[in-house]
């Protein structure tokens, strides 16, 4: 085991079921956490009473990763054929199952006078969506202004908030999808682009959130930490 500094401490993970949300479960139990993961086949995050439900049987929560997401099966159209539907299904996914799962686990965490949540954003949130979502990049930008607002609001009550913006991370069906479109001379391209000269991998988002639920991180919140092998600098 790494460390023990979250003995005693129980965490709820979206989005688990590979990649990224997979490898942040596995760093939160290494640090001593009892973890629970969840899945969009187990539990919609953005179904306010679904959601409530869980939360109620499962108890306490003190630690919560938002990493439910993605680009939900869709791919880049012009503005003017994007549908209500497939905008609507894109930001449910990503910022409204992060304000219910907040709003779900605060109470409890305000009660206790210690929380840690973390939200998993992208580096799209903070410039462009490569794949030219604009739902996407939209509610990527909407999860960092929604961390912010919180870090504000849940301070008082002992309880950091902070968020992660991943860069190219090759961590699921998506995105080696993604990557394989781009063809040898568009991966080249992008790879030059990253200053480490490499796509990421999901343990390196999952050491990030395993920094900032840490008591290493305890005056930590209100803050976006990009994650994408200096890709973006700023």
């Amino acid at each position: 085991m790494i460390g023990e500094g979250l003995v005693g401490r129980t965490a709820l993970v979206t989005g688990t079921a590979h990649g990224i949300g997979a490898a942040i479960a596995e760093v939160l139990t290494e640090e001593g956490a009892t973890v629970h993961g969840v899945d969009r086949a187990e539990l919609d995050v953005s179904d306010s009473a679904a959601v409530t439900a869980y939360i109620k049987e499962l108890g306490r929560v003190d630690v919560l990763v938002n990493c439910a997401g993605g680009v939900v099966g869709q791919t880049h159209n012009p503005i003017e054929e994007v549908s209500d539907e497939a905008w609507s299904a894109v930001v449910d996914a990503n910022l409204t199952s992060t304000f219910v799962m907040t709003r779900a686990v605060a109470g409890g965490m305000k009660a206790a006078g210690w929380g840690r949540i973390i939200n998993i954003s992208s580096g799209a949130g903070r410039s462009v969506s490569l794949t030219g979502i604009q739902a996407y990049t939209s509610a990527k930008a909407g999860q960092i202004g929604f961390t912010r607002q919180l870090a504000h609001e849940l301070g008082p009550y002992g309880i950091t908030v902070n968020c992660i913006a991943p860069g190219f991370v090759l961590s699921n069906p998506s995105t080696r999808k993604q990557w394989e479109g781009y063809g040898p001379d568009g991966q080249a391209e992008l790879v030059a682009g990253i200053a480490l000269r490499r796509t990421g991998e999901a343990a390196d988002i999952a050491n990030g959130v395993r920094y900032l639920a840490s008591e290493w991180a305890a005056w930590v919140s209100g803050q976006v930490l990009s994650i994408d092998g200096g890709s973006s600098m700023f």
